[in-house]
Order: C-alpha cells, then sequence, then structure tokens
C-alpha cells in the first residue's frame, strides 16, 4: 500500500504545442510526480479567454498553483508555491 505523504495541488498549465518554455515547464511537474492537468489554449478559445481573465495574459506557459498564477516557466517560485525543494 502506498502512502501520500505530499499535499495534492491543484496544478493548471496553459500551453500550447509550440510552446518550448511549455514543454519544459511540463516536464519539470512529471520529474516532480506533480499530477497536473494541462489546458490547450490554442485548441479550446474558451480557454484562452479564460487564461487572460485569470492572469491578465495571452502567453503561455501561465501555471496555476492552488490558485495562485505563475507567469512563464518560473522554476523557483513553482518549486515554491508546491513546497519542493530547491535544485537550483
Amino acid at each position: 500500500m502506498e502512502m501520500e505523504t505530499a499535499k495534492q495541488h491543484r496544478v493548471l498549465v496553459f500551453t500550447t504545442p509550440t510552446c518550448p518554455w511549455c514543454s519544459r515547464a511540463k516536464s519539470f511537474l512529471r520529474e516532480s510526480k506533480i499530477p497536473y492537468k494541462e489546458i490547450d489554449v490554442s485548441k479550446d478559445r474558451r480557454a484562452a479567454a479564460d487564461l487572460v481573465k485569470r492572469s491578465g495574459q495571452m502567453g503561455v506557459p501561465v501555471i496555476e498553483i492552488d490558485g495562485r498564477i505563475v507567469i512563464g516557466f518560473d522554476q523557483k517560485k513553482i518549486s515554491q508555491l508546491l513546497g519542493l525543494k530547491q535544485t537550483i
């Protein structure tokens, strides 16, 4: 039986398929074993409008962690919000 010690965070990643920083952000989350929901704003106009409403940004990646917005792939801030140990 697996014990879950880490707090389960709600993580949304607003992305597009051609965004290299989005790929890096998703890789970082996967490597850190953080589940996330990916929202491709290039395929969903409503999601794109929601992204602008939440963050004031049209660019990606935008990562929402437990309701807090991180604009771009800011690994330090993402790690801090997720309670991960810094490896930088």
